[in-house]
């Protein structure tokens, strides 16, 4: 894959949708381009947890003014990720794909404690180097619209990263309705937040930090209203916001017109993130804190840069997972090294299915981290693990589809076709269970001249015929995988070739 000289980070928030386009220059991002639109996902969320259709048309069209200003770029310079509205909505999947196709770009959604850490890698890189001796750790603490992300981290590295369900957007909802801001409503929703505080503040006030730093649009704009009206020089301070407060219950509501610095698209959402702010500085013993100029869509940014330099999170993530859970490493080496040269075969090693040969690579490496659990059915249990573990630099949609692919090692496959594999899947299972099936001895045997193809109708396996005979198990396992592939109505056809034709081949 080249390197790109440009770079596109688009965030779907639940208040606000991002663009961010950066010029890479010696290893760094310089802006280029950015736009903003205020869509308040997370406001079109109905009580039944679905998006309502005013809000999605108002999403479509921002993303297809988005997609105009990245027409031309390469999928690979290209990384769209949605945050907290897009992993509650039930009726998130259908808006996925008119999203896509107005934006002209995959759309990602990611869980939360992997948006925690693409925000710290944002607002790592956006801050000045702090001192490695001693260790200088940094809090950061991003507000969203429908969740917040908090993070312990040295230099580039985070430490501790967890998200909680709570935004801007959701409490302004649900404690402030029509904008009348209260006392009583206030102290309502900082009690609420601090509540969901309560199940971290042990751990990171245990880590402990030397400074602690707020990104997005909630640290922002409030650092600019307490500048404005005199409550703090630089930053935000406990004493500011505890000011902004008593200046709220005053008005009774966040108006522009009467709050200095409050810009108009943020008054309806300023209620909600305060008091979060508020819950966030008295939990966590804050008293003052800088805000970022990084955030979610420049860690992002980044992320994209380092898989582009060969630097990929999945990548360090497999390899932790395959130390974490004991797998075989030069099995699942040689599962690999045969899984994606049937790939290759049956494929051509098109580049625009790169992403689905990594997939592989990575599925065949993992296979086996169920055995860590149990050797029956081991291959449900590294499903289940792949689907539900944290893991660093994975999307959600990218843990899906690796749960599914290892699901289907092995075993029957009728019941995988309600698992949700997709048309070109098919190919990535049938590569990981040959590949399998053909090293079931876990040695080094040299492996016989392979021949493989594909078409509608589904595979053929061409072996030489003295090798079958010489391998009779193996023989008899293929001819049980034809079986298997019959019954979801696909072919696997496996062929002996004679010594004669053997040797016309590998001449």
């Amino acid at each position: 894959m080249a390197r790109p000289d440009l770079l596109a980070a688009v965030d779907l928030g639940s208040n606000s949708f991002h663009l961010q386009v950066g010029r890479v220059v010696e290893g760094q991002i310089y802006a280029l381009d950015s736009l903003r639109e205020v869509v308040r996902l997370g406001a079109g969320l109905t009580s039944e947890k679905r998006i309502d259709r005013a809000t999605q048309a108002r999403a479509l069209e921002a993303l297809g003014r988005f997609g105009e200003r990245l027409r031309g770029l390469p999928r690979h310079a290209v990384r769209a990720v949605g945050t907290n509205t897009l992993r509650v909505a039930k009726n998130a999947p259908q808006f996925l794909r008119d999203a896509r196709a107005a934006l002209g770009f995959p759309i990602e959604v990611i869980a939360g404690r992997e948006e925690a850490r693409l925000i710290y890698l944002g607002v790592a890189h956006s801050m000045p180097p702090a001192p490695q001796k001693p260790p200088y750790r940094r809090l950061v603490v991003d507000i969203g619209g429908g969740s917040t992300e908090f993070i312990v981290g040295q230099g580039l590295e985070p430490l501790l990263t967890e998200s909680l369900y709570m935004g801007c957007v959701s409490y302004s909802l649900a404690y402030f309705p029509d904008g009348r801001v209260e006392k009583a409503r206030m102290k309502r929703a900082e009690l609420a937040a601090r509540q969901e505080l309560a199940t971290m503040v042990r751990e990171y006030r245990a880590a402990g930090w030397e400074e602690a730093i707020g990104s997005s649009g909630t640290a922002r704009a409030l650092e600019e209203i307490l500048r404005e009206n005199g409550f703090a020089e630089e930053g935000i301070t406990r004493d500011g916001l505890d000011r902004l407060r008593s200046l709220l219950i005053k008005h009774e509501r966040a108006e522009p017109g009467r709050i200095a610095g409050l810009r108009k698209d943020r008054a309806p959402v300023l209620p909600g993130g305060l008091a979060i702010m508020l819950a966030a500085f008295r939990e966590l013993g804050i008293e003052k804190m800088a805000v970022a100029e990084g955030a979610l869509r420049h860690g992002v940014l980044y992320d994209l840069l380092g898989r582009a330099q060969h630097k990929d999170m999945r990548e360090a993530t497999v390899s932790q997972f395959m130390r974490r859970y004991h797998v075989d490493a030069a099995h699942a080496d040689r599962v690999r090294g045969l899984a994606t040269k049937i790939f290759d075969l049956v494929t051509s090693a098109k580049e625009e299915q790169e992403a689905d040969r990594l997939l592989l690579d990575w599925a065949a490496r993992l296979a086996e981290v169920g055995l860590s659990v149990a050797h029956a059915q081991y291959h449900k249990h590294s499903a289940y693990i792949l689907q539900n573990a944290d893991m660093p630099g994975f999307s959600r949609m990218e843990q899906q589809r690796l749960a599914r692919v290892v699901l289907a090692q092995r075993g029957k496959l009728g019941k995988l076709q309600d698992e949700g594999l997709e048309g070109g899947e098919w190919t990535l299972v049938f590569a990981l269970r040959i590949a399998s099936l053909a090293l079931r001895s876990r040695t080094e045997a040299r492996l016989p001249l392979l021949r493989v193809a594909a078409d509608e109708a589904g595979y053929a396996l061409d072996l030489p015929q003295v090798w079958l005979e010489e391998n009779p198990l193996t023989a008899a396992a293929l001819e049980t995988e034809t079986e298997h592939w019959k019954a979801i109505g696909m072919k696997l056809a496996v062929n002996g070739l004679s010594e004669k034709k053997v040797a016309q081949l590998r001449g």
